[in-house]
């Protein structure tokens, strides 16, 4: 700022220049103070949880970088900043040169050692002020050495200008004189000071609550105290401030760890602002390089020593990556490379993380309906024909990758074992997908669309985040549309009544239960012959054959209820038709109208049905498994568990369709068990076995 100030006003008018200059210094310091306290108010400090640990620790490296060569810098009595060439190396290395940072750096090396044997607050103090004590002893005692020599020769500070008061800066300030145009072109750079401090100061902050071991840091509260500090120093006439993190920790170190600590320091730097910079010219340089030494190995060893072992390899080369850059370029440039490379390490590290968190067919991932078990049976079998695969994370162009090749293997390798005819991708613990992934998601649909394979999108909200990022895709639109479910529940049922299909078209029957917006396209496998269609008659006539040789005509002779006895019970009890006969009189028939509620749940149990027609919807609350429902189709039992087992309902059970159904009253069941006990002890075993069954469909 100055010299643009310079350039706009011209050197012919220093007092005009001098006044501007202070006061764009002061205007700086309360625009940086705003920006601080306004991010503080608005709870920004939070952001800094995302700069990863190891960033710090390579920031703090950086800082160690830099002090090391501010020490040569100081000690050397370099003109500038360190330059990294063949002509600063032999200035160094010359006799003159040579011995002043020398004799620093083994002075930092020496209190290492002492500090490793003594472990005490004051050591730091003591062992500077003895190098003092020691340095003036020798000029004491020295004839040949006088303090205006030393200073020539760069063992000592220049001594500044004596009689100036403390107040002089202010005597500068002149509004009269300032340039104002001038002035407002300074404001670009005041921002950019702005920038620079807003960089330091969260990285700064934690990184000293890491060296210090504090970790309830409270971002924002310091956010808004470097806010009214750079305000108050603004008004005062003076210029930016924030938490320098080397002076810090010598501080906390030397024992500095408390407030009144602070109020002290406080308190004795305004007595050195009162006495004047004349204490300066007194000071041996080698103290000064000693100190800056020691403060920038420490923080080297802390970044790069101490975490050898303890972080990845990836991480490491990051930290030393930051460190290199720091002291090659800047600080800013070293904290965005290391940035940088922390994006790129956890997009590498993230895309090892499988996306896929289960894969299974649907034998296995069955629907919560309560099904007939001749349906049962032929599913076990014709459920290979779905797939789901359940995905979980948040799906970016690193992870869809891995999703893909499973579906490509699948496809490949599989597919002539294995066919399937439905890729069900349950998306129900995906946080979030970006473009990327979207767009593969469309891929994925036109490389199974090749096979013949739908694809079934589940367990999200067409309105939320991820339903609306794959309809911006076109994922739903289109001739090859995606079907989509809310549940992998709906999906599976979906996929279960399109298999179904194949099983009653062996018998030339359609089941009533499947909706009719449920029953899908009937495609060319239906006609012509396919592996999957091959497979599917297969199943069916396998199912059929296994559930009764006789032909099946035989039960259409029997009155309600005990061909509906017969044929509930024939797969899972092999009791003989005669046997079922004696429980007829036992059971009444009852009929419900669509949406009539059969029982409620933490009802007692007072009956067990039994469903000749229409359809059932039990609904259920579990602390482990939350809320949802399954269907209960004719030919099927409900209310079985609760009801011998004497306990409270454990769902809520409603007639979906018009339904008929005979029921054993708890009258009946008693008297079932005195006259007919036998009967009785199978029903309980029978209980059991269904019971199994369903738990086990709604726990996959």
């Amino acid at each position: 700022m100055a010299f643009l100030i310079l350039a706009k006003v011209g050197d012919d008018n220093p007092k005009a220049v001098l006044a501007t200059t202070i006061l764009s210094y002061s205007v700086s310091s309360v625009v940086t103070g705003a920006v601080f306290f306004v991010l503080g108010k608005c709870k920004l400090g939070a952001l800094v949880g995302f700069f990863p640990r190891h960033i710090l620790v390579g920031c703090i490296g950086g800082v160690g970088w830099f002090l090391v060569a501010t020490g040569l810098e100081v000690s050397a009595r370099l003109d500038g900043n360190l330059d990294y060439s063949l002509a600063t190396l032999r200035h160094l290395f010359k006799a003159d040169t040579v011995v002043l940072w020398i004799i620093p750096l083994f002075l930092a090396i020496f209190l290492f050692m002492i500090k490793h044997l003594v472990k005490h607050p004051l050591t730091d103090a003591t062992y500077f002020l003895s190098i003092i004590a020691i340095f003036y002893f020798f000029v004491g005692a020295i004839d040949q050495l006088e303090l205006p020599d030393l200073r020539s020769r760069g063992w000592v500070f220049k001594a500044p200008d004596a009689g100036v008061p403390f107040y002089h800066f202010y005597t500068l300030y002149d509004f009269g004189a300032v340039d104002w145009a001038a002035l407002a072109d300074t404001i670009p750079t005041m921002l950019a000071l702005t920038f620079f401090g807003i960089i330091h100061v969260p990285i700064n902050v934690p990184a000293l609550g890491l060296t210090v071991g504090e970790d309830n840091v409270d971002i924002d509260r310091e956010l808004k105290a470097h806010g009214l500090s750079n305000a108050l120093s603004g008004f005062c006439g003076s210029i930016q401030n924030y938490l320098v993190y080397t002076n810090s920790v010598l501080f906390v170190r030397s024992g500095g760890d408390s407030r009144f600590a602070g109020v002290m320091l406080a308190i004795a730097t305004f007595g050195v602002l009162i006495s004047g910079p004349v204490l300066v010219g007194y000071i041996p340089i080698m103290v000064v390089g000693a100190l800056i030494f020691f403060l920038g190995i420490d923080l080297m060893r802390e970044a790069l020593v101490d975490t050898w072992g303890k972080v990845h390899r990836s991480e490491y080369l990051t930290i030393l990556v930051i460190v290199a850059t720091m002291g090659a370029w800047d600080f800013v440039i070293g904290i965005l490379v290391g940035i940088l490379l922390a994006c790129v390490s956890f997009v590498m590290q993230a895309s090892r993380v499988s996306a896929i968190r289960n894969s299974l067919p649907g034998s296995i991932a069955a629907s919560t309906v309560r099904r007939h078990p001749l349906q049962n049976r032929f599913l076990q079998d014709a459920g290979k024909q779905t797939y789901v695969i359940k995905l979980a994370g948040y799906l970016f162009f690193g992870t869809i990758v891995g999703v893909e090749k499973h579906i490509r293997t699948l496809l490949l390798d599989q597919f002539q074992r294995e066919p399937i005819r439905f890729l069900i991708l349950d998306l129900q613990n995906v946080d979030g997908v970006d473009f990327s992934a979207a767009e593969a998601f469309t891929r994925i649909n036109r490389i199974l669309k090749v096979k013949g394979v739908a694809l079934i999108i589940c367990g999200i909200s067409m309105r939320g985040e991820i339903g609306t990022a794959l309809c911006n895709v076109g994922l739903f639109e289109g001739e090859d549309t995606v079907r989509f479910f809310e549940t992998l529940n709906s999906a599976l049922e979906h996929c279960e009544n399109d298999l179904l299909l194949s099983l009653y078209q062996q018998r030339t029957i359609l089941p009533e239960y499947i909706p009719k917006h449920e029953r899908p396209f009937v495609s060319s496998e239906t006609i012509y012959s396919s592996p999957r269609r091959n497979q599917l008659q297969q199943v069916a006539t396998t199912a059929f054959r296994e559930q009764d040789p006789v032909p099946h005509t035989r039960w259409q002779s029997y009155k309600q209820p005990f061909q509906l006895l017969v044929q509930t019970f024939s797969t899972v009890s092999d009791k003989a038709d005669d046997f079922w006969y004696r429980a007829v009189p036992f059971f009444e028939r009852r009929q419900f109208c669509a949406g009539k509620i059969l029982y409620e749940r933490e009802q007692m149990a007072d009956g067990f049905f039994l469903l000749e027609s229409g359809m059932l919807k039990a609904e259920y609350i579990l602390p482990q498994l939350g809320k949802f429902s399954e269907l209960i189709v004719e030919g099927t039992t409900c209310g079985e568990l609760p009801f011998f087992s004497g306990t409270k309902r454990t769902s809520t059970t409603s007639a979906e369709r018009d339904c008929v159904t005979w029921m054993l009253s708890q009258e009946r069941w008693e008297e079932l068990q005195r006259s007919q006990p036998d009967i009785a002890q199978e029903l309980l075993k029978i209980s059991l076995k269904l019971t199994s069954e369903r738990m086990d469909a709604i726990t996959k």
